[in-house]
């Protein structure tokens, strides 16, 4: 049972390893010379993870742990996109850091490490196991959101994406403990039977409120959008790209797969809030942004507004909603790394 339930989880495993030996070497041997190896190692490690869940795929629904790790196509998809596109984003950066002498070993092993936290996201079938990938994927991004440490920019941008960040994970622990209060489990499949529209209990109905706040955060929808472009300025450029693609990616796929494997049953109870978020969103990102002139603040107006857009399919409640938000993601991701 336990090797069937690691075979599952084994490109996680293996990207977590990599990162951990990664760590080893560049402290055992010559740090500055270690970066650009582990850079482009970092790269081809990704590249080959995603090639190798593209070709496994076969439509199966392979659950782990007793319900805590779901491995499905949609999982699927979303992790070769975040794959992709982080490693897209470590080679192109290379040079960037290297100018600047921000190429430093830890850069590529926290990318690593926050993409395990995604993968983690990508697959949750519990609560707990939602919670685990978020922080991880999380506390690495605070980090390298402040790798430009002469940088007064830079340091305000780790330091409000940390603050902000650790407030919207208070909102959603407090909707978490409401569901498990009023659900009796953290599992989706459990909390799945309990919630229906039209004869969920108030509490549960005020934990949905609060996951939703929480995940809006992440996917920097209006109004828990406000850090968004204070981040992406002050971060380096690359890591800006990072920010606009893979994590977004993560977090929108976690917020569907929250919202109907979890409440799917009660899709009139939240829909509506999603459909405000969609609406503010895209309103606001592409008001706010005619008046920029930094281009990346700019693209953090944008990054709101594709977000608002991304909602829409979310908000419709249906599996062909989802399937669109997903493609419409990958192409979000391809189009912003061009950019």
């Amino acid at each position: 049972m336990i090797s069937a339930d690691l075979n599952v989880i084994l490109p996680e495993i293996l990207l977590a390893l990599f990162a951990i030996l990664a760590l080893l070497g560049a402290v055992y041997t010559n740090k500055d010379a270690a970066a650009g190896v582990i850079v482009w190692a970092t790269a081809i490690v990704m590249t080959l993870l995603a090639i190798w869940i593209g070709m496994t795929s076969g439509g199966t629904t392979r659950i782990a742990f007793n319900g805590l790790f779901v491995e499905d196509s949609f999982a699927r998809f979303a992790k070769v996109t975040m794959l992709l596109s982080a490693a897209a984003v470590l080679v192109m950066s290379e040079a960037y850091m290297k100018k600047r002498g921000l190429l430093r070993f830890e850069y590529p092993v926290l990318i690593a490490l926050s993409v395990v936290g995604m993968m983690m996201m990508v697959s949750a079938g519990d609560l707990m196991t939602l919670y685990m990938g978020l922080e991880l994927q999380s506390l690495a991004l605070y980090v390298v959101a402040s790798l430009r440490r002469d940088s007064v920019k830079s340091t305000e941008a780790g330091l409000k994406y940390f603050v902000l960040g650790a407030l919207s994970s208070g909102l959603l622990l407090y909707g978490v403990s409401l569901v498990y209060g009023y659900a009796g489990t953290t599992q989706f499949a459990g909390v799945m039977s309990l919630a229906s529209a039209g004869q969920t209990s108030i509490g549960l109905l005020f934990g949905i409120v609060f996951v939703v706040s929480g995940l809006a955060f992440k996917v920097s929808a209006v109004p828990f959008h406000m850090w968004t472009p204070d981040v992406y300025e002050g971060a380096p450029t690359p890591v800006t790209a990072f920010f606009a693609t893979a994590p977004k990616v993560a977090a929108m796929a976690l917020f569907a797969r929250v919202l109907h494997d979890a409440f799917g049953n009660a899709v009139a109870d939240w829909s509506q809030i999603v459909a405000l978020l969609s609406v503010l969103s895209m309103f606001l990102g592409a008001v706010a942004a005619i008046g920029q002139t930094n281009i990346k603040r700019l693209m953090a107006y944008s990054s709101i507004a594709h977000m608002g857009y991304a909602l829409i399919g979310l908000a419709a409640g249906t599996e062909l909603g989802v399937k669109s938000m997903l493609v419409y993601l990958a192409i979000y991701v391809t189009m912003n790394i061009g950019t």
